[in-house]
């Protein structure tokens, strides 16, 4: 069953227009990468996906759980079961995991019951050990200022974590390995993929094959000039790997 479709999405940024007739369709429990080179557009789509006010939708629908989003705010989105993992998270010194992620929860009940008086300490944190222990993190990290003196691999952790606590119907990863070593790498897709279900979508942006060896994806997208040029299996990511994309902007090239 489809869950994200994408027609003819157009977005710019200060008069610029970045993505330039985007179609994309995910279903349920389908793992989605999209590559290219800097500069195509990927973390424009993503932004533009849980409506980020800077960048501007100038055409097309982005359709999400049968309603088309893009007339929502940021959190409206996020309430539906959207969810963006940063590249480059922002530290909140002052407020734990915990709390924000105990704030988050309680915000989306709030949203849906204006009645409810949220999750309770006790339950929270019951259920946070257990999702804390089905990601191997240690319970310690919960305590800890978010994001605040983080390495870039802890950080990527805290973002998985705050997806195992939101249980999003699609996951946006946007350049989830920037920054990261091979254990870091490791690590953050192993949680990436015990999440994963067939409830859930998964959009993942990156550069490198690299993150493709431990996320696999059923389908890869290759994005040029603010569209997708190419697509085909996992194959794909290890095509480009060896030869660049040089050949796709070659066969894009001569299609315009």
């Amino acid at each position: 069953m489809s869950i994200l479709e994408i027609k003819n999405l157009h977005v710019g940024i200060d008069g610029k227009e970045i993505v330039k007739g985007l179609n994309l369709t995910i279903n349920s429990g389908e793992v989605h990468a999209i590559m290219g080179p800097n500069g195509t557009g990927k973390s424009t789509l993503s932004y533009a996906l849980m409506g980020h006010p800077s960048y501007e939708v100038t055409e097309g629908e982005v359709w999400f759980k049968g309603q088309n989003i893009l007339d929502l705010e940021p959190d409206e989105r996020s309430r539906l079961g959207m969810f963006l993992a940063f590249q480059y998270p922002v530290a909140i010194p002052g407020v734990t995991v915990a709390n924000f992620l105990r704030s988050a929860i309680n915000a989306r009940r709030r949203a849906e019951n204006p009645e409810d008086k949220g999750v309770s300490i006790p339950e929270f944190r019951k259920m946070l050990k257990e999702k804390m222990s089905m990601l191997k993190m240690d319970p310690a990290f919960a305590g800890r200022y978010l994001n605040d003196g983080f390495s870039g691999g802890e950080k990527k952790r805290a973002e998985i974590l705050q997806m195992a606590v939101l249980q999003p119907s699609i996951a946006i990863l946007d350049e989830t390995d920037s920054g990261l070593d091979i254990d870091a790498l490791r690590i953050v897709s192993e949680g990436v993929n015990t999440l994963m279900n067939e409830e859930m979508g998964v959009l993942v942006i990156t550069h490198y094959q690299r993150l493709l060896n431990y996320i696999k994806p059923h389908f890869v997208h290759v994005m040029m000039g603010g569209r997708i040029v190419e697509s085909g299996g996992p194959d794909l990511a290890l095509q480009l790997e060896e030869h660049g994309y040089d050949w796709v902007r070659e066969k894009y090239e001569a299609a315009e």
